[in-house]
């Protein structure tokens, strides 16, 4: 009985302190938006993120204070000598936070730490190949995601991609995109959703594009998405992410059961923004 009896009262304090933590945590957020968003922001945003003009009034303000969070919240790190700044923070915040507008959500939690490097950065790793082969492999990438609470940017890379905001092609985008399919385990293409109901549509219709991305990509098809998004699912999400706040309209009228599954996802509906 006394064994008991000490399980629920741990039980109790250990439920009690997570209640704390995340009302402390609420607060402390609730603190952070309602300050003024600096002038210096505004100007960066104004010279660095032409999509932010696009949004409607309600979500450059949403928009603005996640960044607040985002910026209070990450540590940014510079790599190869590059120093960090506010430029550095706000850009590669602002395109970060665009994927949580109108959702709710605890600001990438898995996410601790942001590497900049100046230009595009080597990875070396190991291969593993049949018959117990294992062969060196260096790759040059302009963003990468780790499961373990960082994500890796090049920031020429960053610039240019938030410089032209209708290309498609948004490494940002990508490996947040990643984060988010990473905040239930290993990246595979399905993020949480908001409703377990939604899990079959959406698995039916990524799934489907997905193949016929990679049978566009060993035929030479022409695709709207990147061949990249055939390398697997978990790229395949990213790589249509990428799309969705990009190129709306083209992903809409070419792919739009793909189109209302990541409408659904994101809340959002890019569309209008145009």
């Amino acid at each position: 009985m006394l064994a008991i009896i000490l399980i629920l009262v741990v039980s109790c304090i250990a439920i009690t302190w997570i209640a704390s933590a995340s009302w402390r945590t609420k607060q402390h957020r609730l603190n952070i938006t309602q300050q003024p968003f600096p002038h210096e922001w505004r100007e960066i945003l104004k010279r660095r993120i032409p999509f932010f003009r696009m949004l409607p009034a309600d979500l450059q303000l949403q928009l603005k204070k996640h960044i607040q969070v985002f910026i209070n919240e990450k540590r940014f790190v510079g790599c190869d000598g590059l120093q960090i700044n506010d430029e550095i923070r706000v850009t590669v915040a602002a395109q970060a936070c665009l994927l949580l507008l109108n959702r709710q959500t605890d600001f990438y939690p898995n996410l601790k730490e942001i590497l900049i490097y100046p230009s595009a950065f080597i990875v070396e790793n190991q291969q593993q190949h049949g018959a117990g082969v294992v062969s060196d492999q260096r790759r040059v990438l302009a963003g990468e995601s780790w499961q373990d609470g960082r994500v890796i940017l090049s920031w020429q890379t960053t610039k240019h991609d938030a410089a032209i905001p209708d290309d498609g092609s948004n490494v940002v985008i990508h490996e947040f995109a990643h984060q988010l399919d990473q905040e239930g385990g290993n990246a595979n293409g399905a993020p949480i959703l908001k409703n377990i109901a939604d899990y079959q549509s959406w698995s039916e219709t990524l799934m489907l594009e997905y193949q016929h991305l990679v049978t566009a990509s060993r035929t030479g098809e022409q695709s709207l998405f990147s061949y990249y998004g055939a390398t697997n699912p978990a790229e395949f999400f990213a790589v249509i992410s990428e799309v969705f706040f990009e190129q709306p309209l083209p992903f809409y009228e070419l792919h739009p059961a793909l189109y209302k599954e990541l409408s659904s996802f994101y809340q959002l509906d890019p569309i209008n923004w145009r």
